[in-house]
Order: structure tokens, then sequence, then C-alpha cells
């Protein structure tokens, strides 16, 4: 194997350790942000489900692998340049990588857009695809986090009028938070019963639902159906994402697809264990305090919206879907943090063009130096 190849091999789990680093915790984000479960059983989660996904990509994701190879976009002669792959590997990689250490949720897929179109421009010019570049690519990701919005929005009202015509009531409990164990008490006629806790340093309101359906309380069934909402999503972000970075293996023919996206499952995991707590806090905390409810809805119309987009070949961003999701939550409770949602939409804005000329500048340097 060339130099050429081991590059783009190792430039790839570079890019596919920022993914897991600025995405893995998406999917779990309103889990951790509703106080549902702590940051080390949210990330857990995460994992699991986000490396289920990316294993099913191998048998349902085939037309994602072919998107982001460059095919249709570029000279399929191109397609097989080696520094083609790199530049477009490395200028994604260097964007998601800085964006994670700040701690600001940007969308991969949006980074490969951006590397595609510098690289595909520095090396054809006019002959860049630039109609399926706003089709294929450009379309979905602008139009899905404000159809994530005002769906999570819509949802939302539509499941508290259920709620409260089926008596299902809110109530408010003290969260004991001590050196590291998180315990929940009764508040009672407006006093918190503390039952065993020493040195408390914190205490967080948490919010709860009574009432049960089949003799199941109501908080267990959504807690359930938010770990189950929180799991598609992070398996839809698997399945999305993971064709997209092994698509640009495909000039390598000595290296099997199957064992590539498995090969890349693994690197993405590590990249969401060892790099995620930032990007994750932003997404939980930062954007708009939220509920179990809340949360679950959120979580609910992120997952619809990034498994459709996955089976139907769409590019979607799970980062747009899921911030777009969350907005329309805090749109609803008014108390979403607009200072926040403003460096966000600020970041996007720039992923593609610092993607773009990134992907560019390495495409040059790649072909003067080979």
């Amino acid at each position: 194997m060339s130099i050429l190849l081991i590059l783009l091999f190792v430039t790839t789990c570079f890019l596919a350790y920022s993914n897991g680093a600025n995405d893995n915790f998406k999917g779990v984000a309103t889990l951790f942000g509703s106080k549902t479960t702590n940051y080390k059983k949210a990330i857990t989660w995460a994992t699991i489900t986000t490396f289920s996904g990316s294993v099913a990509a191998i048998f349902l994701a085939d037309a994602l692998v072919k998107n982001f190879s460059g095919k249709g976009l570029v000279p399929n002669e191109l397609i097989t340049m080696p520094i083609f792959a790199i530049s477009i590997a490395l200028g994604a990689a260097i964007t998601v990588f800085i964006a994670t250490k700040i701690g600001l949720p940007i969308s991969t897929t949006h980074s490969l857009v951006g590397a595609l179109f510098g690289a595909g421009v520095m090396a054809v010019g006019q002959d860049f695809n630039f109609a399926k570049l706003g089709s294929t690519f450009l379309m979905p990701l602008i139009v899905s986090p404000l159809m994530a919005a005002v769906a999570s929005y819509f949802a939302y009202l539509l499941f508290r009028f259920i709620r409260k015509n089926l008596g299902v009531t809110k109530k408010t409990r003290i969260a004991i938070l001590e050196k590291q164990t998180l315990k929940v008490v009764a508040l009672q006629m407006g006093n918190p019963l503390v039952s065993g806790a020493r040195n408390p340093v914190q205490q967080q309101e948490v919010t709860v639902y009574t009432g049960s359906f089949f003799g199941v309380s109501a908080q267990k069934i959504l807690d359930s159906l938010h770990y189950l909402s929180a799991g598609v999503v992070s398996f839809a972000r698997g399945l999305n994402d993971t064709p997209k970075i092994v698509g640009l293996l495909i000039i390598l023919n000595t290296v099997d697809i199957k064992w590539s996206m498995i090969g890349i499952a693994v690197i993405m995991a590590a990249g969401g264990l060892i790099n995620a707590k930032k990007v994750g806090v932003t997404m939980s905390k930062k954007i708009t305090p939220m509920n179990p409810g809340q949360g679950f809805t959120a979580n609910l119309i992120t997952g619809l919206l990034v498994t459709t987009a996955s089976f139907h070949g769409l590019p979607v961003s799970t980062t747009h879907v899921s911030v777009g999701s969350i907005f329309g939550i805090g749109t609803v409770t008014k108390k979403s943090n607009r200072k926040m949602i403003s460096k966000i939409l600020l970041s996007w804005v720039l992923t593609l063009p610092i993607a773009a000329l990134a992907s560019a500048i390495l495409f040059k340097v790649l072909q003067v130096l080979f």
C-alpha cells in the first residue's frame, strides 16, 4: 500500500474520531439535560446505540457511501485520486475537531460537503456539479433544522394536551448533589425531605410526572420512552454518518467496505468516550432548560427525521436536526438561550467555508508534493 493510501486511511480515522467527539452525545443530550440520567450513563447508552447504527449501515446505507465518495459531483477519474479523498477527510476533520475543542456542536455532514466543494472546485473548476451539490446535499441541510424546530414545537403542544387530558400532572422534586452522588428527594409541603444526604453541595429542581397506566407509573413509562428515543437518535446517527466517512475509502480497493464500517464505528465510539463532554454540555444545558417530557419530545422528532433521511439516502445532519428540535422546545417554553443559539448558528454558517478553504489548500499542497 502506497504512502498516499496509508495517509488516506489515517486521515479518515481522524475524521471518524472527530465525528464521534462532536456528535456521539447529541442523541442523548436530552437525557442528561432533563436530569433523567447522569453523564456517564448517557454517553454509555449513546456509544452502544451509535455503534449498532454503524453496523446496520453495512446493509442499509449504500446510497450515502456513494454520495460521499464524490460520485456525480466530480469526474470519475478524480474520485480514484487519493489526494482528493485525503483533502476532503482532513479538511472536514480539522474543522470538526476545532469546533469540538471549543464546545460548539457543528455538522460533520456540513464539513464534508464543504470539503467536497473546496477540493472539487480546486481540482476541476467549472466541471464541478453545482446542481447536484444544491439538490442532494445543501437542501436537506438547510431544510432539516427548520422542519425539526416546527415539528417539535407542535409535537410538544400535542403531547402536553394529551397528558393533561389523561390526568397526568407534573410535580417538582429536589436533586441533592453531593460530591459525585445525585440523590432525588421528594418535595412535600414546600420542604424537601432529605434522606441520607451528607454535605450537599448543590440542589437542583427535577420535574416528575404523577399518575399511572395499567399499574405502571407515568414517570417510568416516560423515562423508558425517553431512553428508547435517545437510542433511536444515536442509532440513526450511526446509520447516517458512518457511510459518509467510509465513502472516502472507496478508492482503497484492498479494504473491505464492511470491515471499514466496523473500524470507523470503533473509532467514532472512542472519540465520543474521550472528547464528547464539552459539546455534550452545550447541547444539554446551554440551549434551553428542559424536563423529561420536553426532552423526550425533542428526541422523538430528531429520531424520526434522521432515520427517515437515512433510508432515503439524504445526508441530513443529526446536529442540525437535534439542535432544531431542542430549540423548538425552548420556543414553546420561552426559555431558549438565544445568545447560545446565535453562536451555534454562526458556527454552522462558518463550517462550510472553513472546511472548503482547508480542503482546497490541502488539495493544492498535496498536488505539489505528490
